[in-house]
């Protein structure tokens, strides 16, 4: 679906408190939000009110002077950061006769923009489209009237219930090629869940810094910039811990305060990643003024697609901008809300990240007790390679006799690739 903004350039954007204080930080996420769609903002109203109008949402009188601002700028569509009813918006524009929007068709649009895969466009088109399934009414009134003509004679329909129906046609076949890409990716988790492949996603507030982290990571080279919703299309890599375990990092699209349910809904396949996810790291902006605000808004959503339980970690980022901020972990003895404080950009801090990760994937090592012969040398130095061998001795046979720590699956995985049982590797042994 063709982006809005590539036709309009001009913006004025208004921004209504309704808790009698004006929000300087939600104000600003607002206006960069609008120049991140590439749009132009002219001009701002900001204004305080104590509930929405149920006609024009701002009422009569400051609808009067947003028309007369949205003139004399010559805005080509005014933006409210907040949820219009269909008639609202239609309201608004019969009032203004200015194109009116509201903070969800702001979104999807800047989405619209940012879908690069098939399954980021599927996903995007899928909320535009229910979206605009509920303000059909607008685009269509002059258009209230029966169809005829060789092949429509009869009763017929009106052309909103034609454009009705050819969108719910199309919102069910773009429904059926998503449960595709469900059972593919689900088909993905189960296979690294059998050869017991962590998953691990980083989640956050949009432009918290989660793909400078995954790039630092992971040395990849997604795309990085300065502003909301940089990154729409999951992204997964696999990386290698210092232990030699290998784990799959995922990153996602950036959550956002009041994010609409539209893009929850759509945006299943994409989320489906974070809810099964075996570990989450939580990317904080240490910079935010609203910090704690979006640290919230991220654990609404989390908990919004059933993802509350997934172990987490708290990564505040951005460290380098307040040279006053050492790098450091916090309550390391818990694997829940692990803080670490670190920067992606210069790389300070990482190590905790790495240890933390290396912490939590380990939970599930346990010592094994093994009477290697000595034809199975290349199993040895493996273990030794990946940081398994607490204890060894020489044995009578000249093998060794080896205490190991790590997880029974990986061990039994090990000796497979050797070619040789583990169950006569571990008969005869006592532990010492």
């Amino acid at each position: 679906m063709e982006s809005k903004s590539a036709a309009i350039q001009r913006a004025l954007i208004v921004h209504v408190d309704f808790a009698k204080s004006i929000e300087d930080g939600a104000f600003n996420e607002f206006a960069q939000l609008v120049e991140s769609s590439g749009l132009d903002v002219v001009d701002s109203i900001r204004a305080p009110r104590l509930k929405p109008d149920a006609q024009l949402f701002v009422g009569k009188g400051k609808t009067d002077e947003i028309a007369a601002v949205a003139k004399q700028q010559a805005a080509d569509v005014i933006i409210f950061n907040h949820s219009l009813t269909p008639a609202q918006e239609r309201n608004l524009e019969q009032h203004i006769n200015v194109r009116v929007i509201d903070r969800i068709g702001l979104i999807l649009d800047i989405f619209a923009q940012r879908a690069r895969s098939y399954e980021g466009k599927l996903q995007v088109e899928l909320a535009q489209l229910e979206h605009l399934s509920t303000r059909l009414i607008r685009g269509w009134t002059h258009l209230e009237r029966q169809k005829g003509g060789i092949g429509l004679r009869g009763p017929g329909e009106t052309q909103l219930e034609t454009d009705r129906r050819l969108i719910g046609q199309r919102i069910k076949v773009i429904k059926g090629r998503l449960q595709k890409v469900r059972q593919q990716r689900a088909q993905s988790r189960q296979q690294r869940k059998k050869n017991d492949v962590p998953v691990i996603s980083l989640v956050g507030y949009t432009n918290a810094g989660k793909s400078t982290l995954f790039n630092y990571l992971t040395g990849a080279n997604v795309g990085v910039a300065d502003q909301l919703f940089a990154t729409l299309d999951p992204t997964l890599r696999r990386i290698e811990t210092t232990s030699g375990r290998n784990v799959i990092l995922t990153d996602t699209v950036g959550f956002i305060r009041d994010l609409p349910h539209e893009l929850v809904d759509s945006f299943q396949a994409t989320l489906d990643e974070v809810r099964e996810a075996d570990l989450l790291i939580h990317v904080i902006d240490v910079d935010s003024e609203q910090r704690q605000q979006r640290i919230d808004d991220v654990n609404q959503v989390i908990d919004l697609i059933g993802a509350t339980d997934v172990a987490q970690i708290e990564v505040y980022n951005k460290i380098d901008q307040y040279p006053e901020i050492e790098a450091r972990i916090e309550n390391i003895d818990s694997d829940i809300n692990t803080r670490i404080w670190l920067s992606s950009h210069t790389g300070k801090g990482l190590e905790f990240l790495f240890e933390c990760i290396e912490q939590f994937i380990s939970r599930n090592r346990r010592p094994h007790y093994l009477n290697l012969p000595v034809t199975a040398g290349q199993l040895r130095a493996k273990l030794f390679d990946i940081g398994a061998v607490r204890h060894e001795d020489v044995n009578e046979k000249g093998g060794w006799t080896l205490e190991v720590e790590l997880e029974e699956f990986r061990l039994h995985k090990l000796c497979e690739e050797a070619r040789l049982d583990i169950s006569q590797l571990q008969s005869g042994v006592s532990r010492y």
